[in-house]
């Protein structure tokens, strides 16, 4: 019997869950969660584990207020969709049994709106004038999520050296957490990765015990879309 903890990547999950099963209600997405997290902990023939914990992973979104030149006036993301089904999915999460909520903090003190790079690209090479821009030509930038990545990092050292569990399953796609699955083996942790089909780097697979998802098979015809 395994003492297994499940550590979410809350960002790349969600894009890989959009990905698979569109675009549902918080409170879906957040039992969708929870039911593919219990399918590891459930679906394993040979292997018998027991749930220690969920670990969620995750930033709330921009809640500042953003001039948008196309637009012509202030887009205030606090009250934008997005914003309010974050908080709604967050919200549904933290009453569920067995999560636990890491929420990072989103810097956003120099985001902005610009053109997207292959449209600045067409306009300077005269192939587009600015006459014939769009909304969706514009993107956000100038933000960068603080300290999720650390936080999900403390979390393995912590559950490896206190041995709390014995085998630690991360869903996400992320090469960086390299040195935390690496430091979690040396300690004796099973360390296990859902990549939900999606591609990663080689050095990823020297240092991991075993990839499982119940991500659905992407068909050959259908190239794996990058998280």
């Amino acid at each position: 019997m395994y003492k297994t903890a499940i550590l979410v990547d809350g960002g790349f999950y969600r894009k890989r869950a959009f990905y698979f099963w569109g675009d549902i209600s918080p409170e879906l997405r957040a039992e969708e969660l929870r039911k593919y997290c219990q399918k590891h902990i459930t679906n394993r023939k040979n292997e018998e584990r027991d749930l220690y914990r969920i670990f969620y992973y995750d930033c709330r979104p921009i809640e500042k207020k953003l001039y948008h030149p196309f637009l012509r006036k202030q887009i205030d993301f606090e009250k934008s969709d997005i914003y309010l089904w974050t908080e709604r999915f967050f919200k549904e999460l933290s009453s569920k049994r067995k999560f636990a909520l890491r929420l990072g903090v989103l810097d956003a003190e120099y985001a902005h709106y610009n053109l997207k790079p292959p449209v600045l690209k067409k306009i300077l090479d005269g192939k587009k004038n600015f006459s014939e821009l769009t909304q969706s030509d514009f993107q956000l930038y100038g933000m960068s999520q603080k300290l999720v990545d650390m936080k999900i990092g403390i979390d393995i050292a912590t559950l490896a050296y206190q041995r709390l569990v014995d085998q630690i399953i991360l869903i996400s796609g992320d090469s960086d957490f390299v040195p935390a699955s690496k430091l979690a083996r040396i300690h004796g942790i099973d360390f296990i990765l859902d990549n939900m089909r999606n591609p990663i780097k080689q050095n990823l697979f020297e240092h991991i015990d075993g990839i499982q998802t119940y991500a659905p098979p992407v068909s050959r015809q259908e190239k794996p879309k990058k998280a």
